[in-house]
């Protein structure tokens, strides 16, 4: 086995590593590099690789073109164990937000958004989230670890053998789900490698979205490590009322952050996007849009405005549509792009802020860290 590969099971010593590679973390040079160091013909690491890249195949009984002995050594040498879906909730919108249980025997979910001309996919990149964001439902869990390659590709892949079905492809995936995407960041970056390569699934760059709460250090680094484009939880653009929301601001004030992006944007050139949440009394005001415009001065960015998505357990409200119209007209008057994004699935609880592993009989429950680790035992 190449070193490459050990070093995607071990990438992140807060990834619990499989003793096997996942099936899912190879690129096609890997799959090359693997048959070849199985004594196989490379020409046979291709073929595997088409049935994973091209026919999503999850197993390796599915690949008729090999013979039982090779079938055997991919057996014996890869992980072929994808998360097992526990519920489908389906939304009045169209969306579907999947509850997917690890080979750990823990939770998170992906939501399936399918538009007129596009089908995305939100992924989750950590079992709960270590950013305690106070207006999110995932950082009410805590942490608990890193999913790996493997775990993060195995959203992509179950979620397209779902749209096989309707005839439909994924054509965008934002790794906005469960976690912080920066902070597991060997294991994001290599999946949005795959995700992006012509020799892998073959996604746009520009379809592919990384969000981040603001880890400051690793902006920087994914300027010079993949193509794919950039969105910014900001939510706040004073340092006070971002401190009270969002904790890593602490850590990473927005002065700091503004010079990453500033950095960032010199590197790759690309616009990029701001998400900001609208909520009443705290962010929503004018004095709010006119600190957004300073924040925004030097850079090229668009702002998603999202009207804040209600939770159990929380104690905010979404601003009224005459507050949310005149926020957004504050920032047209001064040509900033600021489309409203109101979020699909929240009717099954799958809008942004609120994937935190529910099924069905708890979607209207405030967050709980055992529901992590634990279902109702009728869906067992």
């Amino acid at each position: 086995m190449t070193t490459s590969l050990q070093q995607n099971s071990n990438s992140d010593t807060s990834t619990k590593p499989l003793l096997k590679p996942g099936f899912l973390s190879l690129s096609r040079h890997e799959w090359a590099d693997l048959s070849i160091s199985l004594g196989i013909p490379a020409y046979r690491g291709s073929q595997i690789a088409d049935w994973i890249f091209k026919k999503f195949a999850t197993s390796v009984d599915a690949m008729t073109n090999l013979n039982r002995d090779l079938k055997q050594h991919l057996s014996d040498h890869l992980d072929w164990k994808i998360p097992e879906c526990v519920s489908e909730l389906q939304s009045d919108d169209g969306s579907t937000k999947l509850l997917l249980k690890t080979a750990a025997g823990q939770f998170i979910e992906s939501v399936i958004l399918r538009y007129e001309n596009r089908v995305t996919l939100c992924v989750s990149s950590q079992v709960g989230c270590k950013m305690a964001c106070s207006f999110c439902q995932t950082g009410k869990l805590g942490f608990f670890r890193n999913l790996s390659t493997h775990e993060i590709l195995a959203q992509f892949v179950f979620a397209q053998r779902i749209l096989n079905a309707e005839g439909r492809r994924l054509s965008h995936v934002v790794f906005m789900g469960m976690g912080e995407p920066l902070d597991n960041y060997a294991n994001v970056v290599k999946s949005v490698k795959i995700l992006t390569s012509p020799d892998g699934y073959g996604l746009s760059n520009r379809h592919v979205t990384i969000s981040t709460s603001g880890v400051v250090p690793k902006i920087a680094e994914l300027a010079n490590d993949v193509k794919c484009a950039l969105a910014i939880s900001l939510h706040a653009s004073r340092n006070d009322l971002r401190d009270e929301l969002m904790p890593i601001n602490r850590k990473w004030p927005l002065e700091q952050l503004k010079d990453s992006l500033i950095q960032y944007q010199q590197t790759t050139g690309q616009k990029i996007t701001l998400e900001y949440i609208l909520i009443k009394d705290k962010t929503s005001g004018i004095r709010e849009a006119k600190e957004l415009v300073k924040f925004i001065h030097g850079l090229q960015a668009k702002v998603n405005l999202i009207p804040f998505n209600s939770h159990p357990g929380l104690p905010y409200d979404r601003p009224s549509a005459d507050e949310i119209r005149a926020f957004q007209e504050y920032l047209a008057e001064r040509s900033i792009a600021s489309p409203v994004r109101y979020s699909k699935g929240l009717d099954v609880s799958a809008a942004c802020g609120q994937l935190a592993a529910k099924t069905i009989h708890s979607v209207d429950a405030a967050p709980e860290r055992k529901r992590v680790i634990g279902i109702e035992p009728s869906l067992t």
